[in-house]
């Protein structure tokens, strides 16, 4: 296959000739490896390399559907794959052997779908950066220097590169589109709930966090989603059930949509002139497409969020630290994990029972107020991030410049993390380079449940702007 042609394919395109046996599974799986092998050296993307299950399981006959055959990975966090290890890039779990699939994981190899090895994180995935200790830093393809986003930012490094055409990512604040923002790709945060969280948990940060990926086209995005959603036995709540495929709306005319514009995040933080430009540009464009536009957003209590989040949050963060030193046997020690993650730690033993009920009850009240903000506009549209990708070292969980590293979160989450209290599904979508080359991804956000408004608009702004052959000169190096 020619290098040239696979960097231009999706996970559709390549499972079609899959099924039509221009190639196998096998010759496509090789290809990506080898792409991995070349440039992963350069980009530290890939942190558990599972080559050679991969190959066994390229042999065998796969399931058939629209992705079958495709090369996948999986995040390094929220996605176990039995006999693997999972480590979530923290040394606690350095060892830790996957005793069962995830439900999601078995989805998606239900679906054909051929993993080869697993992305890199930041510990726990906790920073809007992926530079890990126990790993070292992940690259940005279109500047070495420069962060791939996180906490999905190995998978969007490896896609960006186009090692391969989609990869599993994870959001609990941000953590698919600020990737998928960082590396020119599209990257769509579903619904609470509408991708399963088990077997092991019935969700992820009180609901915050979900699981999808990151791609080069809206409709191996809209497929994937097919594969994935729905509710497992026992679930606690799940998604509202879809009217039909999502794959079936993408190419749909998406009517004329009342969209709200917003340039100014909640949390007062200044937005770069290229992420306002890249903004309004794409509001010009929805424009252009018959859409009408006016200035608007949703108004809440910011502080009593930013607060209610960090609780919920570092309540977790303990919580699974703990869970885990008890498994092991030890005592949990601040050595146990990097700086700021043991800062956020420690936060989870200081907070009470009563101040976690409160914090659910202020993401809850939020969240009805997003809603009721979406029965009188179809999407709202703002910057995905406050700024083009940060310079590697400024948002490493080990940063000894914490006010450096703090200001950084705050202008990478600003826009994202509101809608994974509420709930919402939101994309990021790849519509403009900084003059520097780095890609600014434009998020659009959609009422509770309906994603299938998103891939429509999506595809229609694929189609105006198309992206997928926007490729960092890593490639070619």
């Amino acid at each position: 296959m020619a290098i040239a042609e696979y960097e231009k394919l999706d996970a559709m395109a390549l499972s079609a000739m899959i099924a039509k046996r221009e190639v196998t599974a096998s010759e496509v799986l090789e290809e990506a490896i080898k792409r991995a092998e070349k440039l992963n050296g350069a980009l530290n993307a890939i942190t558990i390399p599972l080559y050679e299950l991969a190959r066994k399981l390229a042999k065998e006959k796969l399931p058939s559907g629209p992705l079958s055959g495709a090369p996948y990975l999986l995040k390094d966090l929220g996605a176990s794959y039995k006999g693997t290890l999972s480590t979530g890039s923290s040394k606690l779990f350095a060892d830790f052997v996957a005793p069962h699939d995830a439900t999601i994981v078995a989805r998606y190899h239900a679906a054909g779908l051929i993993t080869f090895g697993k992305s890199a994180s930041p510990e726990m995935g906790l920073a809007p950066s992926t530079e890990p200790a126990m790993y070292g830093p992940c690259h940005n393809p279109w500047n070495l220097g420069y962060s791939a986003g996180g906490s999905s930012g190995g998978a969007a490094a490896c896609v960006a590169a186009r090692i391969l055409p989609m990869a599993h990512a994870t959001d609990g604040g941000g953590s698919i589109r600020v990737p998928a923002s960082a590396c020119g790709l599209f990257g769509l945060k579903p619904t609470r709930a509408r991708n399963p969280s088990g077997p092991d948990v019935g969700e992820g940060w009180g609901g915050q966090a979900v699981g999808h990926c990151v791609s080069i086209s809206v409709r191996d995005s809209a497929a994937l989603l097919d594969a994935s959603h729905g509710p497992d036995v026992g679930d606690p709540y799940f998604a509202p059930a879809p009217s039909g495929k999502f794959l079936d709306e993408v190419g749909r005319d998406p009517g004329k949509l009342r969209i709200a514009l917003c340039v100014d995040p909640w949390n007062g933080e200044p937005v770069d002139a290229e992420c306002r430009k890249g903004t309004e540009d794409a509001a010009k464009l929805c424009e252009s497409l018959g859409h009408n536009v006016s200035v608007a957003r949703p108004e809440f209590d910011v502080n009593q969020f930013r607060e209610a989040t960090r609780i919920v949050i570092a309540a977790n963060v303990y919580a699974t630290l703990a869970g885990r030193a008890k498994a092991l046997g030890k005592t949990l020690q601040p050595t146990d994990a990097e700086p700021l993650t043991w800062s956020m730690a420690e936060l989870g033993v200081k907070y009470t029972a009563a101040d976690y009920a409160g914090a659910v009850t202020v993401l809850h009240r939020v969240g009805r107020v997003v809603a009721r903000f979406f029965q009188q506009h179809d999407i709202l549209l703002t910057p995905t991030m406050c700024s083009p990708p940060w310079k590697l070292g400024v948002l490493s969980l080990s940063s000894k410049d914490v006010d450096a590293y703090l200001v950084a979160v705050n202008r990478s989450i600003a826009f994202t993390s509101l809608f994974n209290a509420a709930g919402n599904p939101a994309m990021s979508v790849p519509l403009h380079w900084s003059a520097s080359g780095l890609p600014i991804g434009i998020q659009f956000v959609a009422p509770f449940g309906d994603e299938a408004r998103l891939f429509r608009l999506a595809a229609q702004l694929e189609q105006a702007k198309p992206w997928k052959d926007k490729r960092p000169a890593l490639i070619g190096a």
